[in-house]
């Protein structure tokens, strides 16, 4: 667990554009197994690659077409909820951070750290609005 006082910028940089966290379970749940879309991204302190991940969740999420739901979690933070998002991303490896698009209750698309490390946002949130396009 991290001090709250160093995660909370980090989540401000995703709730100001729209995205909702999710603290527990069942938050995870509904959101998941709900009709239409739903984005999780699971935020991570990392700098390595978080730094370039919520900085491309937040483009991607301007996007003319983009997920009903903008959701995340917080790695070594909300364990619960990041285990429950975490269980629905299989058989992918936990990863911190990530991103995985839902459809319907299904995982469409997943973003790991592997993609993330060493690619610039716009990189990555073109991945994402290429997925959207798809799916949403």
């Amino acid at each position: 667990m991290y001090p709250e006082y160093l995660v909370a910028p980090m989540r401000e940089d995703l709730t100001r554009v729209g995205f909702e966290e999710l603290k527990d379970a069942d938050a995870v749940t509904k959101a998941i197994e709900g009709e239409g879309t739903v984005l999780v991204m699971v935020n991570s302190v990392c700098g390595c690659a978080a730094a370039n991940a919520r900085p491309a969740a937040r483009i991607a999420a301007q996007s003319e077409k983009h997920p009903d739901k903008l959701v995340t979690v917080f790695a070594g933070m909300e364990t619960e909820a990041v285990n429950k998002a975490r269980a629905y991303m299989l058989p992918y490896p936990p990863s911190s951070p990530a991103m995985a698009l839902f459809k319907d209750g299904k995982l469409v698309h997943i973003i790991e750290r592997h993609q993330i490390e060493g690619r610039p946002a716009q990189m990555i949130a073109d991945n994402l609005i290429g997925a959207f396009e798809q799916y949403c």
